[in-house]
C-alpha cells in the first residue's frame, strides 16, 4: 500500500529521561549538540537555562524534570532540540528541550499511530500517550510548557 503526504504523520522522537517523546516535525526549527548552557539565577530545576541560537536567548526546559520522567543532567554534550514557539510571544519565539539521545526523524502512517488510553492521569506537560506500532511515546503539551517556561522566566527576574 502506498501512502501520500495526509496519510502520514512527520515527527521528531527524542529522549526524555525514561520516555520517548514524539514532536510534530512543524515545530522543530533545529536540533543541534554540545551546546553552551547558561543557568537562569531563581528559575526551578526543569529550567536548565538558556542558550544562545541564533541572536536569540532561549530558554532550555528538562522535560523529563518538567514532567517527572526524571533527571537530565546539563553537561559539555547537550543534545538540543530547539522548538517554534506558537504562543506568539515576540520575546520568546522559541525554547528548547534537552534530550539524551540525538533526535530521530520519523515517519508514520496516519493509522500507525494510535491513542493509549491506559493512563488516566497524565504527567504535566503531557498532551497523549500513543503508540507507535509496539512502542509507546509521549505527545507534549506544546502550549503548557510555553506558558510554564513564560512563568518562570518572569518568575525569576
Amino acid at each position: 500500500m502506498s501512502y501520500t503526504s495526509n496519510d502520514e504523520v512527520r515527527g521528531v522522537l527524542i529522549q526524555a529521561g525514561k520516555e520517548r517523546v514524539l514532536l510534530p516535525n512543524a515545530t522543530v526549527a533545529e536540533m543541534m549538540s554540545r551546546v553552551a548552557v547558561e543557568p537562569v539565577a531563581g528559575a526551578p530545576a526543569w529550567l536548565a537555562g538558556r542558550i544562545a541560537w541564533q541572536g536569540w536567548d532561549v530558554p532550555l526546559l528538562s522535560y523529563a524534570r518538567f514532567s517527572g520522567f526524571g533527571d537530565e543532567p546539563v553537561t559539555g554534550n547537550n543534545k538540543v532540540v530547539v522548538l517554534k514557539a506558537l504562543g506568539g510571544d515576540p520575546a520568546m519565539p522559541y525554547f528548547a528541550l534537552l534530550t539524551q539521545t540525538f533526535p530521530q526523524l520519523i515517519v508514520v502512517p496516519r493509522d500507525g499511530l494510535l491513542a493509549d488510553a491506559s493512563e488516566e492521569n497524565l504527567p504535566q506537560g503531557v498532551h497523549m500517550r500513543v503508540l507507535l506500532g509496539e512502542q509507546n511515546a509521549l505527545l507534549p503539551d506544546l502550549d503548557a510548557i510555553e506558558r510554564a517556561v513564560l512563568a518562570a522566566l518572569a518568575a525569576a527576574a
